[in-house]
């Protein structure tokens, strides 16, 4: 078996993982980062970069490689509810280098982390390599009371990583979360999405983001060659959506899709299979404690949060930050106390519960009123407010692009 002595493991290669591994390694730390799949191409995960990552990207002198990288940008944010056109975010309001969102695959942004990292003697990405079990010592009850590394598997075999803290990033799905024991808070979500590709032509212009219609969802991302579509569905029934067969699943969503849109079903027809599409199936929830003595949890794998807003991949790298920033120095001389990794999740818990109970919100009263509905619903009174209201959409693009608490790396 293979042995690893580092400062910092961190489980799972993804946005808030390849952060908190180049922040550290920017301090002079030792860094293992551990990520099961051999590569980061992964379709229809969370590909928008707000203005508070450019931010972040621009203080690490890395946001000319980002931009450099093939994108599109949203610099004002529009919804379609039933047939009718609303601004809802104008980002050119902010007051950042970048005034709008940036789509790309975040493959890319992973791998400008990478090479980033990767110019600094620390700094160690083990692609292929999961990590499985946690390594430490328990009580009589079989609890864990203090965590010393992990054990993983990789291409070569099985992996010990002996390390001062591990850091969970390993999504939603956590491996890490779950053989800790730590407790979850579940709130439910009342939708799952089903993405998919469609042509896009150079006269399409640029439609609104969503379509909200009685029984009917439909998300529409401007990916430069393509559609990156989202078709909204009631929660669990995916199942019986297969059923009724490929082509039912095309007529509808030829009728969601916004009315701007020309050449609908041509366009529709690209589609030949459910091997098309893909299944999210959302989920909300955060863990009441984010440590045990010698494991902290960010990112998803601390809070899953909701499509509302595409801000995950946001939130995941601010958590990076504030743990960098709290514990970064910590690590450089020795082992953090469990009340010293507490301190991230003192720092990011109020963020999180401000933006998960906003995304709730928005799941309760506007996305499970729209697909359960049989008959035409009228605006919401605050999207018609935000729409005659030109200020308002100034504070929508904070709270979208910037977030609750935006962190910023501290200098080493």
């Amino acid at each position: 078996m293979e042995i690893i002595e580092t400062d910092c493991c961190i489980a799972g290669g993804g946005p808030a993982g390849m952060m908190l591994g180049l922040l550290l390694a920017r301090r002079g730390l030792r860094v293992t980062v551990l990520e099961k799949h051999a590569d980061f191409l992964r379709d229809f995960r969370g590909d928008t970069i707000h203005p508070s990552t450019l931010e972040v990207m621009a203080h690490l002198g890395l946001l000319d490689a980002l931009l450099a990288i093939p994108h599109t940008k949203i610099e004002q944010l529009s919804m379609q509810w039933e047939d009718e056109t609303f601004p809802v975010a104008d980002f050119t309001r902010l007051s950042t280098r970048c005034r709008y969102i940036a789509l790309m695959p975040q493959w890319d942004l992973l791998d400008l982390l990478a090479r980033a990292g990767r110019a600094y003697a620390g700094f160690s990405v083990r692609m292929r390599t999961e990590a499985r079990e946690l390594i430490g010592e328990r009580d009589e009850h079989d609890a864990w009371l203090r965590i010393d590394g992990l054990q993983a598997v990789g291409p070569e075999g099985p992996i010990e990583v002996r390390a001062k803290t591990v850091v969970a990033c390993d999504g939603r799905r956590s491996r890490m979360r779950e053989v800790s024991g730590l407790t979850v808070e579940t709130f439910g979500a009342p939708m799952d999405v089903v993405w998919f590709s469609l042509p896009r032509r150079d006269d399409d212009g640029e439609p609104p983001l969503g379509r909200f219609a009685h029984g009917s969802i439909f998300v529409l991302i401007n990916r430069g060659d393509h559609w990156q579509c989202g078709f909204v569905i009631a929660k669990g029934t995916i199942d019986a959506l297969r059923a009724r067969g490929f082509d039912a699943f095309r007529a509808a969503v030829a009728s969601g899709m916004p009315s701007t849109v020309r050449d609908v079903e041509a366009r529709v027809a690209t589609l030949r299979g459910w091997d098309d599409v893909s299944l999210l199936s959302v989920s909300v929830d955060r863990l009441q404690r984010w440590t045990l003595d010698g494991l902290l949890c960010i990112g998803d794998a601390a809070h899953a949060m909701s499509p509302v807003g595409g801000v995950g991949i946001n939130l995941a790298i601010q958590d990076a930050i504030a743990t960098s920033n709290l514990i970064g120095r910590i690590l450089a001389t020795r082992r953090p106390t469990r009340d010293e990794l507490d301190r991230v999740q003192r720092r990011r818990q109020w963020p999180t519960r401000a933006t998960q109970t906003a995304q709730v919100a928005v799941q309760k009263q506007v996305i499970a009123r729209a697909l359960h509905a049989s008959e035409a619903l009228p605006a919401p009174l605050p999207l018609q407010a935000v729409a005659h209201i030109g200020r308002l959409r100034g504070v929508t693009a904070r709270l979208v692009g910037l977030g609750v608490r935006p962190e910023m790396p501290k200098d080493v």
